[in-house]
């Protein structure tokens, strides 16, 4: 009698149970991302009358609005980063548009590839060479935020020359000027959208475009980012050196910081002392403020 009384209240218990789990559903996870029916990259509109790109773009939206930590800190970043390259954008007549070709290159910091691309713009040392940067053992400018945007709008300028368009241009910094122009020979089409590519490059107009609309409009995505939380540009000053420095932790000191700050300044220098035998002129930033109690 015992035992059956226990293996009826098992019973409740489990029919119980059983209707708990039946009544009570899992949070559903919204999916649906609501992005502007029309689209540009560069003034260059998005053919969403394709069927496939409107799938390749809802995985670069869903990617970045689910991968928060790192939207959070390249919008964070961007407050102090666009600054520096918009302008150069603007002045090399390249659009704006690609400065986000920046962010999925590097997140806005001086990112090393297993390749051997480094800085914001990811350069390879032979092209940063072609394009003008010196890179050695103690000046890398690949690092150096200007110059190597300087390098990026010769190249883009180049590739835009070569393909029509600032699309194939943009593809081109990915896939190189040489295979774009390969792919599209052998599929007998002249633009982006209709290429077949590889997975990389196929994806990385479409990430720009996806970074382009969520850093554009934070707050529609759910990025509430006021102004206090942005990372803020820190006040410099330029000096001009054209001799060596034999030890630049004691320059750094000569000049109001320490090592720390002069190398977080001017990440192209890459050793603890500047060799100069030749009277180049390289400009230094020193900041005014930022790193000492108020």
């Amino acid at each position: 009698m015992k035992m059956k009384k226990i293996a009826v209240l098992l019973g409740v218990i489990l029919v119980s149970g059983v209707f708990v789990f039946s009544t009570t559903s899992p949070k559903k996870e919204s999916i649906h991302v609501l992005y502007p029916k029309q689209m540009n990259f560069a003034g260059e509109a998005v053919p969403y009358y394709i069927n496939d790109v409107q799938e390749r773009l809802d995985r670069e939206m869903i990617t970045n609005l689910n991968y928060h930590t790192n939207t959070t800190l390249v919008l964070k970043r961007a407050n102090k980063v666009f600054p520096v390259i918009e302008p150069i954008l603007k002045q090399y007549g390249v659009p704006d548009d690609f400065k986000y070709l920046a962010v999925i290159e590097s997140s806005l910091v001086n990112a090393v590839s297993p390749a051997g691309a480094r800085g914001v713009w990811q350069f390879m040392p032979e092209t940063a060479k072609e394009k003008g940067m010196e890179v050695t053992d103690q000046v890398d400018e690949r690092y150096h935020l200007e110059k190597s945007t300087v390098a990026a709008c010769k190249y883009l300028l180049e590739a835009k020359n070569k393909f029509g368009n600032w699309t194939l241009a943009a593809a081109s910094y990915n896939g190189g000027m040489a295979g774009i122009s390969k792919r599209l020979q052998e599929q007998e089409v002249a633009d982006f959208y209709d290429l077949l590519l590889t997975e990389e490059t196929s994806r990385y107009v479409f990430r720009i475009l996806a970074l382009k609309e969520i850093m554009q409009n934070p707050s529609k995505y759910g990025f509430d980012m006021p102004k206090e939380v942005l990372y803020q540009p820190i006040p410099v000053k330029k000096i001009e050196v054209d001799s060596t420095i034999n030890n630049l932790a004691t320059f750094a000191k000569s000049q109001g910081i320490n090592y720390k700050v002069l190398k977080i300044h001017n990440p192209w220098l890459r050793d603890k002392k500047l060799i100069n035998k030749t009277g180049k002129k390289y400009e230094l930033e020193i900041p005014i403020s930022g790193y000492s109690k108020p």
